[in-house]
């Protein structure tokens, strides 16, 4: 599978890493990940894969649940407690840095990658960032899985309580959430040296786009790019713009 990523300055020398949405890798995740515990069962006992394939076999499938309840609660009725538990998550949502949302969507499906860049910028200095992004991701996100599995049992225990286990669930999404990016962190560094060490691929690797270019010059004004140049990217390049948004809003 062939990732998109696509790289441009979007406020002083902060720069913009996204990666283009793909609905076909979603659907295919999605079809790939069992919906029930007996389906989980049988893919696992009679998966003759190692035990780390099964492992994130089991990961994939409580992420899918997650995700299903965190459905439910964004339809929940306005005012109802579910509700605003969705309003809460949303502030907390808001805190996850926009480096972490691009190694997690590196996954391990991932072969190559494009690497779409306005000529301006020096195609060996936007590799250099993005290894640089996968070597700081793959230590920090190694740390913070581990502090947030060390968690985990503490916020076990709220169980106990008449309320919902927002802790537990909160750092149980933080420990997947940093095992992913972990996961997306090697993969990007180890997709980005190999085109290091073989510089006859560079091209098929880097492109050089004079569209994003003209978008940019159009709309850089008072040291950053507005929000209109922005929602013209993200169309173009199939981004997300809340997750472009946090690349400007970062101090």
């Amino acid at each position: 599978m062939k990732a998109r990523l696509v790289v441009f300055p979007i406020k002083g020398k902060i720069w913009c890493f996204g990666r283009s949405i793909d609905q076909s890798a979603s659907a295919f995740n999605s079809a790939n990940t069992p919906s029930t515990v007996k389906e989980l069962w049988k893919k696992i006992s009679t998966n003759s894969k190692p035990l780390n394939a099964n492992a994130e076999l089991l990961v994939d499938f409580i992420s899918n649940k997650m995700n299903n309840a965190w459905v439910g609660l964004e339809k929940a009725p306005e005012g109802s407690f579910k509700n605003k538990l969705h309003g809460f998550g949303l502030q907390l949502l808001a805190r996850v840095k926009p480096s972490e949302i691009l190694l997690k969507s590196i996954s391990k499906e991932v072969t190559n990658v494009r690497i779409t860049y306005p000529p301006s910028l020096n195609a060996r200095l936007v590799r250099r960032r993005l290894r640089h992004i996968a070597m700081r991701g793959s230590v920090l996100h190694r740390k913070y899985f581990y502090g947030s599995v060390t968690l985990l049992p503490l916020t076990t225990a709220l169980a106990v309580l008449p309320l919902p286990n927002i802790p537990f669930f909160w750092v149980l999404f933080r420990t997947y959430s940093h095992w992913r990016a972990l996961q997306g962190s090697e993969k990007l560094l180890q997709l980005v040296s190999d085109y290091s060490r073989a510089q006859n691929l560079s091209s098929e690797m880097m492109e050089a786009s004079k569209e994003l270019e003209e978008l940019l010059r159009k709309g850089y004004e008072n040291g950053s790019v507005n929000e209109k140049a922005i929602s013209d990217i993200c169309i173009k390049f199939k981004l997300n713009k809340i997750d472009v948004l946090k690349w400007r809003d970062l101090v």
